[in-house]
């Protein structure tokens, strides 16, 4: 017997061992897993002719082996797919799956990680799956009984395609397993959520039938079994839109894309044109777990007649919209178009300029009408759309600027760059931001501290790519982006300023001492008025903010190399100083540990690592 990977074996166990309140999903994404198989092998009938079209899917119901079959004439699979397929369970960010996902309904924990199949095992205490893949001559068996392994053998099977047969649960006193073994259950479930599937969905089904011969004013009847499609197999976007309303979007987006969470948006549109189409796009609620790495596909599913041509087609949506899930469906493309051509091919790339259209108008309205579920929608693909600004050197950020949004410290929530140009104060040039690795670190910054007090609004930039965005874009209706902590950003007044520069020059060899002590460490040493209660900041004198400098030095491969050109900025009204003026005077080697923990104490606050720590305590140590 195979073990399953560890990981695995802990999201297996818990749903094995877990009370769900909505069992019956498992029904939902069997079949919806045995349509994806038979869309694969429609696919590979476009250009081969002895697949056999009559694509089905089977139920089978069997009350005294407490048996329930699931069964598709689709692609099947070989020994290596079922080991890669039902062998490991959602291969990463799973080993914090209940620490993670505490407080989320049941449905949410599995949709989350794409472990859809396993759901089966909230009902069946045991599965088996024979199946054997269009054009091989072998058949393979998978057997489970849960958490402690599977089996993989040889086997007979008539046909290619894939049987799925589950052991049902004795009934108990929380759950009636045996509802699962009731036409009319099984009937309904699939009205519910497998009704657009678009391959019949048969199941024998025991209807009272008039006895032949017994006359019609006093007729005998008897029972007896007819194999039903239990679907009507009209796609849902093929349907007139008056017909369609948001709670069949809904479900159909959960039966189509195996989420288990409604998606925040919806659309449904019939494009006429220079190419006519039919589309659903969907919004997830939550991003997948796997989005931003690099092994994510995007792209929508693409049809024509109804005929699945891609299941992912990446060349109808652009990166700062992968994460919009759906379906086109267009008559104009041709049926033997192959996946080389089709990058090519001028009806996609007019129906993807389309799509983008229709998407940028719908976030739009979205923002607009909907702000709540915008936000929502941002706080998961935000990052998304800030990528779409920066790539490509800038080339798309006049179309995505007025979807940013940003931390405001004054509002304390998301604002969009054109809310905060229109509440910017008299004779603010500039939109203030200030960069961290989280909110609550930001707001302690001590360069910020002035600004909030004069009511100055400032954005906070959590994400590492925020400030490089801010670079790309330049200005934001004719106001530049400037960083608080820039060594030249200043609030004082003309007469601040004079009497600043006046201190300044007072205390020039001070200061010149200072930056002696620290040698290459800073550019320069100064007073600054930006300060209230800390007795020093670090700025950033160059072009390489220190924000930027910790985002170049946490990537793969980083020599730490890039730096920031940084300047220590000392109180010129804080006490401190008086301490370094004695210290100068009278001792120059107390005055170097002064600087030392000065600096290392800016560097801490700034969220950067202590240069040297030693020499840090023992600073400390003689200080104290």
């Amino acid at each position: 017997m195979k073990q399953f990977k560890t990981e695995s074996k802990r999201i297996l166990d818990l749903m094995v061992n877990s009370i769900y309140t909505n069992k019956e999903i498992f029904l939902r994404e069997l079949i919806s897993n045995a349509s994806d198989a038979i869309d694969k092998l429609k696919f590979i009938s476009l250009t081969d002719t002895k697949v056999n079209s009559d694509f089905k899917i089977q139920i089978t119901l069997n009350k005294e082996d407490r048996t329930l079959i699931i069964e598709d004439n689709g692609i099947g699979m070989t020994d290596k797919d079922l080991e890669k397929n039902l062998g490991t369970i959602a291969e990463s960010g799973t080993l914090a799956f209940k620490k993670e996902n505490a407080g989320q309904t049941d449905n949410e924990l599995i949709g989350q990680f794409g472990v859809g199949f396993y759901s089966a095992f909230m009902v069946a205490d045991k599965l088996e799956v024979y199946t054997k893949a269009y054009g091989s001559d072998k058949a393979f068996k998978w057997k489970s009984k849960g958490a402690e392994g599977y089996t993989i053998s040889e086997t007979d099977k008539d046909g290619y395609g894939t049987k799925i047969v589950l052991y049902l649960k004795a009934d108990s006193d929380d759950f009636k397993y045996s509802d699962f073994l009731l036409e009319y259950k099984i009937s309904s479930l699939i009205k519910e959520y497998s009704d657009y599937i678009r391959y019949p969905i048969m199941m024998l089904m025991t209807r009272s039938k008039k006895k032949e011969g017994t006359p019609d004013d006093k007729p005998e009847y008897e029972q007896v079994q007819e194999l039903e499609t239990l679907n009507s197999m009209v796609p849902l976007w093929k349907k007139p839109k008056s017909e369609v309303n948001d709670e069949n979007l809904k479900e159909f987006y959960k039966n189509e894309f195996h989420d288990y969470q409604d998606p925040i948006k919806s659309v449904y549109a019939k494009i006429e044109g220079a190419v006519n189409y039919d589309t659903l796009l969907f919004v997830p609620s939550r991003a997948p777990f796997d989005y931003y790495s690099k092994d994510y596909k995007k792209g929508v599913k693409l049809y024509c007649n109804g005929v699945m041509i891609m299941e992912k087609c990446e060349q109808l949506i652009p990166d700062y919209f992968g994460f919009v899930k759906g379906i086109v469906d267009s008559s104009d493309l041709s049926l033997n178009i192959s996946r080389e051509i089709l990058q090519q091919d001028r009806q996609v790339k007019a129906i993807a300029i389309g799509l983008e259209k229709k998407i940028s108008s719908e976030l739009k309205k979205m923002m607009e009408d909907d702000r709540e579920n915008y936000e929502k929608l941002f706080a998961e693909f935000g990052l998304s759309i800030k990528f779409g600004v920066y790539a490509g050197f800038g080339m798309n950020k006049d179309k995505l600027k007025d979807f940013l949004m940003f931390y405001s410290s004054k509002k304390e929530k998301l604002v969009t760059l054109s809310e905060y140009v229109k509440e910017m104060q008299e004779g603010q040039n500039d939109i203030y931001y200030a960069c961290g690795e989280s909110y609550e670190k930001i707001k302690d910054l001590p360069q910020i501290e002035k600004a909030r007090d004069k009511g100055y609004e400032i954005l906070f930039f959590k994400d590492g790519v925020d400030e490089f965005v801010a670079k790309i874009l330049i200005d934001y209706e004719g106001k530049k982006f400037k960083s608080v902590t820039d060594s030249d950003f200043s609030l004082d007044s003309e007469t601040e300023k004079k009497e600043l520069e006046e201190k300044s020059e007072e205390l020039k060899d001070m200061l010149t001492a200072i930056k002696d002590c620290l040698g290459e460490k800073v550019k320069e040493v100064r007073l600054t008025s930006k300060l209230v209660n800390y007795p020093v900041c670090l700025t950033a004198g160059g072009d390489v903010s220190i924000e930027m400098e910790k985002v170049f030095n946490s990537m793969p491969n980083a020599d730490g190399k890039v730096r920031a050109e940084k300047v220590l900025e000392i109180s010129a009204t804080h006490k401190v100083l008086d301490s370094l003026k004695n210290a100068f005077e009278k001792d120059k080697d107390h005055l170097k540990t002064y600087a030392t923990v000065l600096y290392e104490q800016a560097r801490l606050l700034e969220g950067l690592t202590i240069d040297d720590v030693t020499g840090f305590v023992n600073s400390i140590n003689e200080i104290l």
